[in-house]
Parts: structure tokens; sequence; C-alpha cells
């Protein structure tokens, strides 16, 4: 079975490492628009979300809110 979205070229890329994990983030493109692909892998398992590109604002602004409120909780 071919995974379509696998197949499309990446318009543009990030990756980045958290201790033991690699988090890759890409903008791609297919046949019903732009998507993200956020992808972590953590010794070799990955697990991986795709967003509508036109979800990101709504996405940014939902991950920004819980951000704020953990940056409020008191430290360890």
């Amino acid at each position: 079975m071919i995974n379509h979205q696998e197949s499309q070229p990446v318009i543009a890329s990030e990756q980045f490492i958290v201790d033991r994990k690699k988090f890759y983030l890409d903008l791609k493109e297919n046949a019903r628009g732009r998507f993200y692909k956020i992808t972590e892998d953590v010794g070799g398992r990955r697990d991986t979300i795709m967003l509508p590109a036109d979800s990101a604002q709504d996405f940014m602004q939902a991950l920004i809110r819980i951000f704020s409120f953990e940056q409020s909780l008191p430290r360890d």
C-alpha cells in the first residue's frame, strides 16, 4: 500500500532534539492543500499528526494558551 502523503515533497522543514526525542516539523502540500506534518521520533518509534495549514492559527493560539497556563503553575 502506498502512503500518498509520504510521497509529497517537503516545502519547508525544521527539526530539533529534546533529550532522546527528535521532532520533525514539515510543511507539505497535496491535492487537498497545504498541511503540517509533525513527527516525534523516540528510538525509531514515530508518532505523527497532520494539521491542515488553514487550521494552524487556531492550533497555535490553543498551544499558546496552554503554554501560558503551564508557565503560571508553581515549579517543583
